[in-house]
């Protein structure tokens, strides 16, 4: 296998504009393309950070979504590098991000770095990371 890649993940949710704001104002994503009435869906949205994109997308048209189970087999977080922690922690505190707490802490340490992890309103999990290693 010579020069693949992660391209994107697809993400469904209930909560479109929430999520998106979530995704964009949160993360910092900028939309690449929006498709409303697409193939049966509300909307079919791209949103990129770097190299890496999410396709969020509704449900089918009058289908409602059932919740994810982290106790389920499946993508149980995906995690995304950030510079300066700490400055992320405050900037999506002020965004009323959810957090998942360590023994009541946000942010902890495992191994050889410091990690956060939130929850998105469609209840996808990201994890945010200051060491670029493994």
């Amino acid at each position: 296998m010579t020069n693949n890649f992660v391209h994107h993940l697809c993400i469904q949710t209930n909560s479109y504009k929430e999520t998106l704001t979530f995704y964009t104002q949160g993360l910092g994503f900028k939309v690449v393309q929006e498709s409303p009435n697409f193939h049966g869906r509300d909307f079919n949205t791209w949103i990129q950070l770097g190299d890496f994109y999410i396709e969020l997308q509704t449900g089918k048209y009058n289908e409602i979504l059932s919740d994810g189970n982290t106790n389920s087999q499946g993508l149980a977080h995906f995690c995304l590098w950030v510079e300066d922690l700490n400055t992320e922690i405050t900037r999506l505190r002020k965004l009323d991000v959810e957090f998942l707490t360590k023994n009541n802490e946000a942010i902890y340490h495992v191994e050889n770095g410091y990690l956060c992890k939130v929850k998105a309103p469609e209840g996808t999990i990201v994890e945010l990371r200051d060491n670029r290693g493994i």
